[in-house]
Order: C-alpha cells, then structure tokens, then sequence
C-alpha cells in the first residue's frame, strides 16, 4: 500500500511539474506592478501574523501615499491553507489561491520542490544576505530567493529564578550549560521545591528539533531528500539526553498547547525550553512579573558542533506565480524585506522579532524587560537568532517526525537506541524518499 501510495504521489508530483508550465504561461503576461489595484494575502493568526500583514499594509501605504494598492488580508488557519494551496497546485490552477501566504519554514521546501513553477522568485527584490543566514535554507532553492524571510523562531531556555534560588541555584548556573547539567539541575529543583523541570508533549518532538539543530543537524541530508536518522549522532544524543530527562521524574507530561501554557502560567515548572514566540504567553501570568529570565538554549554535551542556540517554528512569506506578483513583491521588498521602523513596531506592539539583521539596531530591540528582571530579551534574543546553524528541512519534517514519534516510544520502552534509529531510517526511506 505504501509503495502504491509512494507511485501515485511521484505520479501526482510529475503531472503538476508538466502541468505548471500552463499554469505560468496564463499568468507571464502578469500585471504590472504599476497597475495593480489589489493583492490577496493568506496568514494565520490574527494577533500575530495578520497583525504584522497589517501594520505592513499601513507602513507601505504611509510610503506611497498616492498608490491605490489594496492589500487584502484573509485569515485562515494554517491546516487550511496548506490544503488550499495543495489542492490547487495538484488540480494544476492558481486562479483560486493568494498573491502573498505565509509558510511555515519546516513546511516551505515541500511547496518550492514539489511545484517548482509556482512561486515567484525574490532574488531581485531582496538581498539574503541581510536576514539570518538559518532562514535563507529554508527560503530558496538552488541560490534563487523565493521567501521573504519573517519571524524568528529563536529558543531560549526561560527560567523561574524564584525556584533555582530555592533549590540553591542562580539563573546565572545556567548559563551556557549542556543538557546533563540541565537534568542536574532539575533534579534538585524537583527535590526542593517539588516543582518539574518542565513540560513534554510525548506526540511533539519540538524539543527533538531544537536539540538537533543546534548541532547543525537534521533529520534528512544536506540534500533535504535523503532520511538521516541511523548514523546521526547528533540526533542520537538528543534522543539519550530525552531519556535521562523523562526518567529523571522531571518532566510534567502534557497533551496539548492549553495545558502546556498552563503548565508555566500556574507554576507547575521551574523551565520552558521552548522558542522566543512563547515571551507573551509567559507574559500573560502578570503575578510572575520578576520571577523569570531567559538563559541561552543549553547545547549537547559530546557533539562539538553544538551551540547555544536553535530554532522552533518561525515562517516566511512567498509571493505566487499569479497576476499582481510584481506588485506584491514590490510590496514585501518595501516592507519586511527592509523596512527596519516598521520592524521596531512589530516588536513591540506584538512581539515579533524579526529576522532582518539591521531591524536589531533599532531602539525597541534594546529595551529592559521588568518582567524579566530587567533583562534586555529582545537583544538577547536577536544576537541568539544570527548564532542558529542553518540546516535544510528539506520535504518531509513532520513524515519523518510521525515515525520518530513512535521510536521514541519504543526507546523510552527499552529498545537499543541503534536499533530505533535503524529502523526509523528504513521506514523513512520506504515512506518518503
């Protein structure tokens, strides 16, 4: 069935490459950026991205005052764009879909390999090296530009200092710690406070991610085609370091995102290794005020290229092959691919920081948070978001991560480690390769 499934997909896959050159040729005689009068826009996330597509829309408007353009800005949930945009690119049309979306990183690679012809290419309009050199893998392909780098997806590792100190410790202990320390640590809070260390959700493997990222690792070889799972031994200490950490009784299993943020919201956990995105939801228990700072991503112990920084999540936006592209890329290039103001507002009003370097020498990135004890977390956030290696995600992130999930399990239960990463790798090169 697997095999059948894995035909009918490459079937799938060639029909809309032959397909897509008749798709563009409708759409070449495009637009011209001086002529358009409207362009669509697909994001999720009314606070967060459509607020940014906002504030963007009104900082180009505030640069052309006499353009006409209208950005229409359509919220959908993510799941639903992903099916959208599949299901049009597969039936080999892009009349129903958006100038602009908003992809998820992880997720990017499968829609610029999958339909080739389908996105308009930015190389023109934007200039890689002013973003973080980790999201230019996700956003292009073969040198050619095609996203316009967004958000951060920076990890830090909050901490309560309330319960180090009464545990003995200072934020200061963690500092730059490696994942052994890090379980240290958390057996000693556990044991003086009765506090966990942290959450888990055992069906996300975001942790896994983080760990191995910051190694310069991945799940599929530089090629992003290829699973790279047996052998891997950054993603082999990753797995050992998850172990010690659920068997060390310190961790407080969850099961969704409610319980995960009640968890820290309640202070049922003394940590939140987790990306920067989280800072509001911390935020949002005002009686913590004081009680947090946030220390560098601890990094494996035995793997010389692990650092002290990583990524979770974060996105990029992508202008489709369709009329308006002009426009629409002229549009990003004036405003998140540049617009440096427009980033301190986003920053602040809510909580975006941004991947565009120069946007950290704005004044809003160096304020003192109260709620952090003072800590300046934007600037500690920005200088650990140029410090993440760049891997490529490749296709299949979360097809390989479904089949991680259940090995992980199987590790956890007492297979050998070798033999859950072996046979991980032989379903991920049945399944996705």
């Amino acid at each position: 069935m697997k095999k059948l499934l894995a035909i009918m997909l490459a079937s799938f896959v060639l029909l809309t490459a032959c397909s897509s050159t008749g798709n563009n040729a409708a759409n070449n005689g495009g637009t011209a950026a001086e002529g358009t009068k409207e362009i669509t826009v697909w994001a999720w996330d009314k606070v967060f991205n459509i607020g940014a597509m906002e504030r963007a829309s009104e900082a180009y408007k505030a640069k052309n005052p006499d353009s006409d353009l209208k950005i229409n800005i359509i919220e959908n949930a993510q799941a639903d764009i992903i099916q959208k945009m599949n299901a049009g690119l597969n039936a080999g049309t892009t009349k129903s879909l958006p100038t602009i979306v908003l992809i998820e990183d992880y997720r990017a690679q499968s829609f610029l390999q999958s339909y080739p012809d389908a996105f308009f290419e930015l190389t023109d309009f934007i200039n890689p090296g002013d973003f973080a050199d980790y999201k230019i893998g996700p956003t292009s392909v073969d040198g050619k530009q095609y996203g316009v780098p967004f958000d951060s997806g920076a990890a830090g590792l909050y901490v309560r200092s309330d319960y180090l100190e009464e545990a003995g410790y200072k934020v200061a202990d963690l500092q730059d710690i490696d994942w052994k320390k890090f379980i240290e640590i958390g057996k000693a809070v556990k044991a003086k406070t009765g506090k966990s260390l942290l959450t888990q959700d055992p069906n996300d493997l975001g942790l896994i991610r983080m760990m191995i990222q910051s190694a310069g690792s991945w799940y599929l070889k530089d090629d992003g085609t290829t699973p790279n799972l047996v052998g891997n031994e950054a993603l082999k200490e990753a797995f050992e370091s998850y172990k010690e950490l659920m068997s060390a009784d310190i961790v407080k299993v969850t099961s969704d995102w409610s319980q995960f943020v009640g968890a820290f919201n309640s202070g049922e956990v003394a940590t939140v290794p987790t990306g920067n995105w989280i800072t509001a939801s911390i935020k949002a228990e005002a009686s913590q005020a004081g009680k947090w700072a946030v220390v560098p991503f601890p990094k494996l112990g035995n793997n010389a290229n692990s650092v002290h920084a990583s990524n979770l999540g974060g996105s990029s936006w992508y202008v489709m092959n369709v009329d308006g592209k002009e426009a629409a890329a002229e549009f990003l290039k004036q405003t998140f691919g540049s617009d440096v103001e427009l980033y301190q507002k986003l920053v602040t009003e809510i909580g975006a920081i941004s991947t565009l370097k120069a946007a950290a020498t704005g004044e809003a990135y160096k304020q003192a948070d109260e709620f952090f004890g003072g800590q300046k977390v934007i600037e500690d956030f920005a200088k650990w978001t140029e410090q993440i290696p760049n891997v490529n995600y490749g296709m299949h992130t979360y097809a390989l991560e479904d089949i991680l999930v259940v090995e992980m399990q199987n590790y956890l239960g007492g297979k050998d480690i070798d033999k859950v990463l072996s046979d991980a790798q032989a379903q991920a090169e049945t399944q996705v390769k």
